[in-house]
């Protein structure tokens, strides 16, 4: 394998980064998790748009237009052989002095990675292999007064902390805000469906802007599903008729069980996951799905 580092292609046991680099010693560094279908990154306007929009929450000036950043991804996967994989772009503040405070004078890290995902789309194949097993967790989402919800940064450690008090069998921890109500998972955003329609938590609350998320709200609006933003406690999920999480690389995953609960998924997951796929197939490999 080989990772994109500073402008430059490197073996992947080369990658590597200082130890002084900022974004090691504090997480002073924001990312994207993307997906490539057949080649190309889904929804890539988008992720480069909250990527600006972490940086700014940030004060990174990474000197790099999205034209310069698209064609570091394109260069990382041609130089492995890649169409469908996972891909992470990272930037760091960079290498300063020993002092919390930022200064101006910024040299950012950039770092592509990738590795290998299957194919996508209507002839494609689930990442995961079950749906996923959820537990309520006593770790609350950090509020958005404290760390931006809407800046996807390295310090993941709040989401660390609540995948460790996972219990054995449980594959994602549900994070409440600082009142109890839902917000989001580790990493994933969280939709139910009642007998009203559609509901995910607002992003008035410390929720992470998911691409996919967004993605499904239009494909929901396209089927004219109600859609419901709102704030929500866990009963909520746990009596839902259907229940599912999103992410880039899950795409859509239905909930088995949330704090050993059965929610399940159903028609309206099943209608949005192939709504989904189609869109993949059409952008990406060229399938008429008409």
């Amino acid at each position: 394998m080989k990772y994109h580092v500073d402008g430059e292609l490197v073996p992947a046991a080369e990658a590597t980064v200082s130890v002084e680099d900022r974004g090691f010693q504090y997480g002073d560094a924001v990312f994207e998790t993307m997906r490539a279908y057949g080649g190309s990154i889904f929804e890539w306007e988008a992720h480069a748009e909250r990527l600006a929009n972490s940086c700014d929450a940030l004060g990174i000036d990474h000197g790099c237009t999205d034209t310069e950043l698209r064609e570091r991804v394109r260069e990382t996967l041609a130089a492995n052989s890649l169409a469908d994989a996972y891909v992470k772009l990272s930037i760091s503040r960079g290498v300063q002095g020993g002092k919390l405070t930022p200064q101006s004078d910024a040299d950012p890290t950039v770092v592509v990675i990738v590795d290998e995902l299957p194919r996508g789309g209507v002839d494609g194949v689930d990442v995961w292999d079950e749906p996923a097993v959820v537990q309520t967790t006593k770790t609350r989402r950090v509020p958005d007064s404290a760390i931006p919800a809407d800046a996807k940064t390295h310090n993941y450690l709040n989401g660390i902390l609540a995948r460790r008090e996972l219990v054995e069998g449980a594959d994602e921890a549900l994070l409440r805000d600082a009142d109890g109500r839902v917000a989001e998972g580790a990493t994933s955003n969280v939709f139910f469906v009642g007998d009203d329609g559609l509901h995910t938590p607002s992003l008035g609350g410390p929720v992470l802007p998911g691409i996919t998320r967004s993605v499904v709200i239009e494909l929901a609006e396209s089927a004219e599903i109600p859609i419901h933003e709102g704030r929500y406690t866990p009963d909520d999920v746990r009596n839902a008729e259907e229940a599912f999480l999103t992410n880039t690389t899950w795409e859509l995953r239905p909930i088995e069980t949330l704090d050993g609960i059965a929610v399940g998924g159903g028609p309206v997951t099943d209608l949005l996951s192939r709504l989904f796929d189609e869109r993949v197939e059409r952008r990406h490999y060229g399938g008429d799905t008409a």
